[in-house]
């Protein structure tokens, strides 16, 4: 029983992140339909969000793999004046659109359903978030992915990127830091704790 709970485990996975946009879809509604998630409806204090405060600039903030809108709803309000969350999941999304109203941030959060992967902005950002969600893009996309994307940053727009780089996921997570590091300019990268999250601060290349 347990090896196959631990296929089942590693196949729900692998679809999360490898399969079709409506099969993903379909599985990340069930989960944020659920209670599986919601250890992490509060993350208030997360070490992201001086980071994304700091480069923010009162200005723009995509948020790609934004789920039940924990960003859109922790970080400081007068860090930003518009944001765009990006989600697969629309149970995840109706959250984040119930909590913003509460908050009083309707006006300015906006929250677009669809597979982020594929997602095309419609307007270039201060900064664009990958805040756990790089977990989830194939390691031979990221770099493609992260190309498309630098099209929709601001002349001193950044990507910022936090995941944790330490456990099961070490090696994946490493191979996809290594092609942030090696493809693009890192402004600045921060280990929070020893067995904490890393945050990496990084932009396009000059050409």
């Amino acid at each position: 029983m347990h090896i196959a709970e631990r296929t089942l485990r590693f196949m729900n996975g692998f679809l999360k992140s490898y399969g079709p946009s409506n099969l993903k879809k379909v599985l990340w509604d069930k989960e944020f339909s659920g209670d599986k998630w919601d250890f992490i409806d509060n993350t208030l204090g997360d070490c992201v969000y001086p980071v994304l405060e700091k480069y923010a600039e009162n200005g723009s903030i995509l948020d790609l793999g934004c789920g039940p809108g924990n960003t859109a709803n922790e970080v400081a309000a007068d860090a930003y004046q518009t944001y765009v969350g990006v989600d697969i999941s629309e149970a995840a999304l109706s959250k984040a659109t119930k909590r913003s109203e509460e908050n009083g941030r309707a006006s300015r959060n906006s929250f677009i359903q669809g597979d982020f992967i594929v997602y095309v902005p419609p307007q270039q950002f201060n900064v664009i978030l990958f805040r756990e969600s790089m977990y989830h893009v194939p390691l031979g996309k990221v770099k493609s992915m992260l190309d498309r994307y630098s099209k929709y940053l601001t002349d001193r727009g950044v990507f910022i990127v936090r995941m944790n780089t330490t456990g099961s996921l070490l090696g994946r997570m490493k191979a996809i830091g290594d092609v942030m590091e090696r493809e693009f300019d890192v402004v600045e990268k921060r280990q929070f704790g020893e067995s904490g999250p890393t945050v990496i601060v990084f932009r396009p290349k000059l050409r």
